[in-house]
């Protein structure tokens, strides 16, 4: 089952970061950028946040899941999406404790590859 795009809009309403956050569609799904990291995913209208020793420090008990088949198993995070500010809270910490993205490498035109 696709998620609906009004339920990420909505977990994006509730996490208040503005433009810090962004999501992007991906194979029906969707991905959660908090300054620029890839820091959740949103499955099957459900909310699955990377795991970081940060995250579950601040979460404390939490249930896992893998957002998709064959995934790395995800802290699931269901009840927290009614606390707009302990949301806010774990997707910031979580993101901090993220590596940065890789630059892109540049590709190079076509005709200037090797055969």
């Amino acid at each position: 089952m696709a998620t609906r795009e009004d339920t990420v809009q909505f977990i994006a309403d509730q996490a208040g970061l503005g433009k810090r956050l962004e999501f992007r569609k991906m194979f029906g799904e969707y991905a959660l950028y908090v300054d620029g990291k890839v820091t959740a995913l949103v499955c099957d209208d459900q909310l699955f946040l990377k795991p970081t020793p940060e995250g579950r420090g601040f979460l404390g008990a939490v249930t896992e899941g893998a957002p998709y088949p064959g995934a790395k198993p995800h802290l699931l995070i269901a009840e927290d999406l009614e606390d707009p500010e302990r949301l806010k809270q774990v997707l910031e910490i979580t993101a901090a404790a993220l590596p940065a993205p890789k630059p892109k490498t540049a590709k190079k035109p076509l005709s200037s590859r090797k055969k």
